[in-house]
């Protein structure tokens, strides 16, 4: 396994353990920390009190829908260290030519005024994406952020500063064969029955939406200081903001598929339902405000996308979907030269967070365990069998994703119990 990944390419990390010192002019001195929910009434649908570089708005232009297409003109393009605030709109209501978004929300009772404008817009580009074959998936992603400077080879540290709602409402998403229920969900066997959901549609709604029996829109605001989900009267759930999204554009020419033998699509343009070592469809609820990602380079500008915005959303994501909802949220965008990075990882103040994906989730536990061994014995200097009964003992592997057909699971390396970190 490569060891370069992990011995330059976090800044915090390897130089709090005083392993790369000389790596400080390289990189430059660790971000400054946003506290979560900082700006806009801790989070809730407003713009954040600071400011930012570049604004990426949720334009028609700067929307792809469901894929990440290389080389595509950018929506911006920023200097290494730079943030930029982007706007991102959720696939919910917004991506069914045949229902109007004002028809699609109105069946669950959100006012005209509570849609936003950019999803209508997009909406009414439909039909020409279609035409055009520019449609690859089901997602609404923004972007690409183009990093100067940025090449094959290289690494680009995501500092995720802030995240807030754009409207006070989002969906989640229960069908009797949907998420771990799937026919095609590898745990599924031979006469493994769904749930018992009703198919009816009821009178006078749109064709394909069921309130609060297949399709569930959940309310946000403010409550006691904290911007929570109201999912029912006696229930109030904190929102945990965060991109299911965030990628690089991929490899040329090298694919991932919804199952490993699935052969290159048609449009030639990667999905977005598959995560990879490009990043991608991670849905790790972890991701919010106050980490920083770390995904390769591997193609000229890095080409970043962001999207599939999350409100709420427990480990697993076990019913196919989270609380979609539409956010915003600012960036800081670090490149580090010269520095491989195998698969994407992340850094919180508390925690170093390797990954495993693959199509079997037995597979992507072993390989976030190599990586976690690989990293405690590139950065901690452990022995191999040393660092194989630290992650034994010390490290918790979280299901973060199980129902995209490739599955993410996470290891949480914690900083607190390394001499010197202690607080």
């Amino acid at each position: 396994m490569s060891t370069h990944h992990w011995s330059t390419a976090s800044r915090r990390s390897v130089l709090a353990a005083g392993l790369a010192v000389p790596l400080a002019a390289a990189v430059g001195a660790a971000p400054a920390r946003a506290s979560r929910g900082q700006g806009g009434g801790h989070g809730s649908h407003g713009p954040m009190s600071g400011k930012w570089d570049h604004h990426l708005k949720s334009t028609p232009e700067n929307l792809h829908w469901g894929g990440f297409p290389i080389g595509w003109e950018p929506g911006v393009t920023i200097r290494s260290g730079q943030t930029a605030r982007v706007d991102t709109l959720s696939h919910q209501g917004f991506t069914n030519p045949a229902i109007h978004p004002r028809d699609y929300f109105g069946a669950f009772g959100v006012k005209p005024r509570e849609i936003l404008s950019d999803g209508i817009a997009f909406w009414e580009t439909l039909p020409a994406r279609q035409a055009e074959n520019r449609q690859y998936g089901g997602h609404v992603l923004t972007g690409p952020i183009y990093v100067r400077g940025a090449e094959p080879g290289d690494t680009v540290a995501i500092d995720i500063l802030d995240i807030d709602t754009r409207v006070p409402y989002g969906f989640n998403n229960t069908a009797p064969t949907g998420g771990v229920m799937a026919e095609f969900y590898r745990g599924w066997r031979e006469g493994d029955a769904g749930l018992d959901i009703p198919a009816q549609i009821p009178p006078g709604l749109p064709a394909g939406v069921w309130p609060d029996v297949r399709t569930h829109l959940y309310r946000t605001g403010m409550h006691r200081g904290e911007e929570v989900v109201f999912f029912s009267d006696d229930v109030i759930i904190p929102t945990h903001k965060f991109p299911g999204i965030i990628a690089v554009a991929s490899p040329t020419g090298e694919f991932i598929g919804n199952t490993e033998d699935a052969p290159p699509p048609a449009t030639g343009v990667q999905n977005s339902t598959p995560p990879g070592r490009f990043g991608g469809n991670m849905d790790v609820r972890d991701l919010t405000a106050g980490t920083t990602l770390y995904l390769p380079v591997f193609q000229p500008g890095a080409q970043i996308f962001i999207g599939d915005p999350h409100s709420c959303q427990g480990d697993g994501e076990v019913s196919g979907t989270a609380v979609e909802h539409s956010l915003a949220g600012t960036f800081r965008i670090t490149l580090i030269k010269d520095t491989v990075t195998e698969l994407p990882w992340a850094e919180t103040d508390d925690h170093w967070i390797m990954m495993g994906i693959h199509w079997d989730l037995d597979r992507a536990m072993r390989i976030a365990v190599e990586k976690t061994v690989d990293f405690l014995v590139t950065t901690q200097g452990m022995t191999v069998p040393k660092a194989y009964s630290f992650a034994s003992i010390a490290v918790n592997y979280h299901n973060a994703e199980v129902v995209d057909r490739t599955q993410v699971v996470t290891g949480f390396v914690p900083k607190s119990v390394f001499r010197g970190r202690r607080r």
